[in-house]
């Protein structure tokens, strides 16, 4: 009866222990292909993600980090859309997988969590492409889901990634865009500093979101909070764990410019522009128009025109190849500048012509009221 009694124990400690093992080495997977997406080493995580289904078909983690793959690859270049349609689709694979699990089990936490992160997954990239009354009906879709996943698993960091996001641009996205305003009486209401403690507490203590949450703290405290000094902890972070990752490092240069450290951002778009010409992944010409423009800016400020006149005509040359007949702030902001700079050099006939040019162009800012300026007075 002791042998037997022993021989229980034994096998349960060992189920038990092989199990943790199991898990063990599955987190650790999810963790390394994570890694790999951030740092933009695409084919590395397809590798890793797809041994992860082949080992653990049953989860659907594999598949919703597949899809973060083409994610990441929609994210270097909004402007694309060949991703689209493969990004849907590999989420709705996701999504059909985790119903399969909850028809079975509806309290699974595993698939509740990535059957929510799914749709609203889904919902950004139709934010992205403006379709808001879709990706408003993702929200509505997701909250419930990521909220009955809280309750199971209370202590989940990262499903408080889902409900900072909520919170935060609940209370946030309506006061900034009032279009968007009456939408907003089918949602429950938001709450800015409760999203923000939310985001850190993934941010910091997270799982696999918390690279996620650093990203979103980073956005919002540089685009709606107006404090490139917090921004800066968050991009500062991003940008060590994943030098190579263009977006992160992009995101630190201009947060520089704002914070106004001029030798900070030159280093970073330097940075930048030695990839582009390496041809490291995702260092495009997107990424190389914004380096430009950092770049000519800081030898404007620093009265170095003709060294200025360098980077700003790359951007020009950029801009002109990426915008087409659109007129974005890199354009209109360069013709300036360029028009300033030769008026620097003494290349008065140049100047005007950029000048002129600038007073047919869309009004920036004060572009027109500077043209008019500098066309009756030369810029010194």
């Amino acid at each position: 009866m002791k042998s037997f009694k022993l021989n229980i124990i034994v096998i349960f400690l060992f189920v038990f222990n092989s199990g943790f093992a199991a898990s063990e080495v599955m987190d650790s997977t999810i963790n390394t292909g994570i890694k790999q997406i951030y740092n933009i080493q695409f084919d590395d995580a397809e590798k890793t993600f797809r041994g992860l289904i082949a080992n653990y078909p049953e989860n659907p983690a594999g598949r919703f980090f597949l899809a973060m793959i083409d994610w990441w690859r929609i994210l270097l270049d909004l402007d694309n859309e060949s991703y689209d349609d493969i990004f849907y689709q590999k989420l709705e694979d996701v999504i059909y997988q985790c119903d399969d699990i909850l028809d079975q089990n509806p309290n699974d936490v595993n698939a509740l969590f990535f059957k929510g992160g799914a749709i609203g997954f889904r919902g950004r990239l139709r934010a992205a492409r403006e379709s808001w009354l879709k990706a408003a009906d993702d929200g509505r879709e997701a909250l419930p889901i990521v909220q009955r996943a809280s309750k199971l698993d209370a202590n989940n960091k990262d499903v408080r990634l889902g409900f900072g996001i909520y919170n935060y641009y609940a209370a946030v996205i309506p006061e900034k865009y009032p279009l968007i305003k009456p939408l907003m009486i089918f949602f429950p209401p938001g709450d800015k500093s409760l999203g923000l403690l939310q985001l850190k507490e993934t941010a910091l203590s997270g799982k696999f979101a918390k690279y996620e949450a650093q990203y979103f703290l980073m956005t919002l405290y540089y685009q709606f909070e107006d404090n490139p000094y917090e921004a800066e902890l968050w991009a500062k972070m991003l940008n060590e764990q994943f030098p190579n990752n263009p977006t992160f490092e992009r995101w630190r240069g201009r947060i520089a410019v704002r914070r106004g450290d001029n030798y900070e951002s030159f280093k970073i778009f330097e940075s930048v522009a030695n990839k582009v010409n390496l041809r490291y992944t995702g260092y495009n010409k997107k990424s190389e128009r914004e380096a430009m423009y950092y770049l000519g800016l800081h030898y404007k400020n620093t009265n170095s025109p003709d060294s200025a006149k360098k980077f700003f005509q790359r951007c020009e040359t950029l801009c002109n190849e990426l915008e087409g007949n659109s007129e974005t702030g890199f354009l209109i902001n360069t013709v300036l500048y360029l028009g300033m700079m030769y008026d620097a050099t003494g290349e008065r006939e140049k100047a005007v012509t950029y000048y002129r040019r600038l007073m047919n162009m869309r009004e920036y800012g004060a572009s027109r009221a500077f043209a008019k300026q500098y066309l009756e007075t030369p810029f010194r």
